[in-house]
C-alpha cells in the first residue's frame, strides 16, 4: 500500500464504514476509575442523523482491504477502490485525539479481512488493547468480530469491549452462498453463539463475584441486509425472534440495500427499499416491547409488511374482533396492543386510572396518538371514531385515499409513515 496522511486514511476508512449501521452505544455501564472516558449510561451522549442513525462513535474500518468476494460490499476484493490499514497504533491514537476534542464519546471498529480471520481478529484486539491498557480509556467501544476467528480471540474481544457484533448479512444459506460465497453461514453463527454462552456465563460468576471483569456488558448485535435477495419479511422477521430468543441479541439492525457496484448476481433496484426497511424496524420494535409474536405479524398468507401501514395497525385491522377495548379496563398487554398506545403511554394510563375513569380527552394528555387509537378504543363507554368499526372502512380511514359513504364520496388524507431510520421516531412516538 502506498504512503498515505493519516487523516486521508481516515476518511476513506470512515467512508467505507458507513453502510454497517449496528452502531447504537446504549447499553454499558463500564465507569471510569483512573483513566479518561465514561462508557457508564449517563457518559453516553447521541446524536442522531436525519435518518434515524446514531453517529455518537467514531465509525472506522482498520481495513477497507479484504480477501472476500461479496457482492453487496464496496469494500470486496474485486472492486477497485484505494486500499488503505490502519495499524493498531493508529486506531488508538485517532480514537483518543477524537474523544479529547469531544467530537466522540466512543469508537465503532470494523474491518474488512486480511490475510485471515485469526489474523484481522489479532489486529482487531491490539488496537482496543492499547486503548483501555496504554491509555487508560474506559469509553464505549463496539468491536465487530471477524467470522471464522478463534474462539480464544473471541473471548479476548468480549474482555476488552463493551458490545460485539458480527454481522449475519444475509437472513438464508442460499443467500449467502449466492452473494458471500466465500463465506459460511457456521462461521458466521457460531461466533454468536459462543458470545451468548460467555455472557451467561460472566453473569452467573459475577453473581459470585464482583471482582469478575465484564464480558461484553453491552451484549451484542447483528445487521442484516434488506432488499439484495429474495427473502420475505416473514423470513426476516422469524429468524429476528429466533436471535432475541436463542441468543439475546441486544438489537437486530436493518440496513436496506443500497446498488452501490454493478454485479449480475445483485437485483436491478430503482430505489433502496428504505420504506420496507422502516417497517421491519416497527415490527421488530413490537417483537421486543409490545409481546408480539412473529406469527401474529406476518403468515403464509401475508408474507410481507403493508407499506403504506404499520405493522400494529395491520394486525389490530385483522381482528377487529377484540376491538373497541374500554382503556378504563383493560390489562397493560391490551393496551399495548391498541394502536396509537405505546409503551409510555400505556403505562401512564395505568397511573392515571388510580386517580378515576379517563375520558377520550384525557388520552391525548397521556401520550396516546388518538388520530390511530380513537378508532379502536372507547373511554367512559363513549367511542370516538365517527365511523363503523368495519376493515375497508378503517383500512381507508387510516391509509389514505377514498371511500364511499351514503353515496357520498370522501377524500381522505394519507397516513405517511414516521421518519425512516433506527425506530427513532418509537423512541418518543407511539405506535
Amino acid at each position: 500500500m502506498a504512503t498515505i496522511d493519516l487523516m486521508d486514511k481516515l476518511k476513506i476508512l470512515a467512508d467505507g464504514a458507513k453502510y454497517d449501521v449496528s452502531c447504537a452505544s446504549s447499553g454499558s455501564f463500564r465507569r471510569n476509575r483512573d483513566g479518561i472516558g465514561n462508557a457508564a449510561s449517563c457518559g453516553i451522549c447521541h446524536t442522531w442523523t436525519s435518518d434515524g442513525r446514531c453517529v455518537s462513535l467514531l465509525k472506522i474500518l482498520m481495513t477497507n482491504s479484504c480477501v472476500y468476494d461479496c457482492a453487496y460490499c464496496v469494500n470486496r476484493r474485486s472492486n477497485d477502490v484505494q486500499r488503505v490499514l490502519l495499524t493498531p497504533a493508529e486506531v488508538a491514537e485517532l480514537t483518543i485525539g477524537f474523544y479529547r476534542r469531544n467530537y466522540i464519546e466512543g469508537l465503532f471498529l470494523s474491518t474488512g479481512v486480511v490475510r485471515s480471520p485469526d489474523h484481522t481478529m489479532e489486529l482487531l484486539i491490539e488496537a482496543v488493547r492499547t486503548l483501555r491498557e496504554e491509555y487508560r480509556f474506559n469509553g464505549y467501544i463496539h468491536l465487530k468480530l471477524v467470522p471464522g476467528a478463534d474462539p480464544l480471540l473471541v473471548q479476548k474481544a468480549g474482555l476488552l469491549a463493551d458490545r460485539v457484533s458480527v454481522n449475519l448479512e444475509l437472513a438464508t444459506r442460499e443467500s449467502l452462498a449466492l452473494l458471500a460465497p466465500d463465506k459460511s453461514r457456521d462461521a458466521v453463527v457460531e461466533p454468536m453463539r459462543q458470545v451468548n454462552q460467555l455472557i451467561t456465563v460472566n453473569r452467573a460468576e459475577r453473581k459470585e463475584s464482583r471482582k469478575v471483569p465484564r464480558f461484553a456488558p453491552a451484549g451484542q448485535s447483528t445487521q442484516l441486509i434488506v432488499g439484495a435477495t429474495q427473502e420475505t419479511d416473514r423470513q426476516i422477521v422469524t429468524l429476528s425472534e429466533q436471535l432475541y430468543q436463542r441468543m439475546e441479541l441486544k438489537r437486530v439492525y436493518y440496513s436496506a440495500f443500497i446498488p452501490v457496484m454493478t454485479d449480475n448476481r445483485l437485483p436491478a433496484l430503482p430505489d433502496s427499499p428504505l420504506r420496507r426497511e422502516h417497517r421491519l424496524y416497527q415490527a421488530d420494535w413490537l417483537l421486543r416491547y409490545y409481546g408480539f409474536k412473529a406469527h401474529e405479524l406476518l403468515d403464509e398468507e401475508r408474507p410481507n409488511l403493508e407499506a403504506n401501514l404499520d405493522p400494529k395497525t395491520g394486525w389490530a385491522l385483522r381482528h377487529l374482533e377484540l376491538f373497541p377495548v374500554e382503556i378504563n379496563r383493560a390489562d397493560y398487554e391490551v393496551l399495548l396492543r391498541i394502536p396509537g398506545i405505546g409503551v409510555r403511554s400505556a403505562q401512564r394510563i395505568l397511573r392515571a386510572r388510580r386517580q378515576g375513569h379517563l375520558g377520550i380527552d384525557d388520552l391525548a394528555k397521556l401520550g396516546v396518538v388518538l388520530k390511530r387509537a380513537r378508532y379502536f378504543i372507547t373511554a367512559r363507554g363513549r367511542y370516538a371514531g365517527e365511523c363503523a368499526i368495519e376493515s375497508t372502512l378503517l383500512r381507508s380511514r387510516l391509509v389514505g385515499g377514498t371511500v364511499r359513504k351514503g353515496g357520498i364520496q370522501l377524500e381522505l388524507p394519507f397516513s405517511q409513515p414516521e421518519a425512516h431510520g433506527d425506530a427513532i421516531s418509537l423512541i418518543s412516538g407511539e405506535l
